[in-house]
């Protein structure tokens, strides 16, 4: 999933024209209401993910500014909650929609997985020829160009598949 984090349009609300400084895992991040948004639980360098105790939001680096006493962000925590809250249902609804028997998926690393062959509720069954996969509606996502992707490479997939199998 970490390869599909979305850089979400509403970001560019956030942006303050400060400097930007590195965010250290276990910052806290405090909004523009002078009261704490959450804690930051990782830095890639690009994505900085801050738990706001309701979700774990990524976000690109250049939206933090530097506050006297330490990363800030130009929103509140209930606003921010909010804008990820409305991304996530659109994602889903996305997803959903492109959830159609005979829909082509490609895993995250782009590789052909399969065609939908069959939907059961939240389990998705994917089909390429004699290769059966079965994953979780919570593992599909809608990409850029509206495609279905496996929120995994193929590689994870296979071994997966291997260690439930005993193999």
């Amino acid at each position: 999933m970490k390869t599909y984090q979305t850089i979400f349009a509403a970001a560019a609300m956030l942006a303050a024209p400060v400097a930007v400084m590195a965010q250290d895992v276990g910052a806290t991040v405090t909004g523009n209401d002078a009261n704490p948004i959450g804690t930051v639980v990782s830095n890639d360098g690009a994505t900085v993910v801050v738990d706001t105790g309701a979700h774990r939001v990524p976000l690109p680096l250049d939206v933090f500014a530097n506050g006297e006493g330490g990363p800030t962000l130009n929103t509140t925590r209930a606003e921010l909650d909010s804008i990820y809250e409305r991304q996530l249902a659109e994602a889903a609804a996305a997803r959903d929609a492109a959830l159609v028997e005979g829909a082509s998926v490609v895993t995250a690393d782009q590789q052909v997985l399969g065609k939908i062959d069959m939907i059961d509720g939240d389990n998705i069954v994917i089909r390429e020829g004699d290769f059966v996969v079965t994953l979780p509606r919570e593992m599909l996502a809608v990409n850029g160009e509206g495609a279905l992707i496996a929120l995994a490479s193929m590689d994870a997939i296979q071994q997966a598949l291997q260690a439930a199998q005993g193999g």
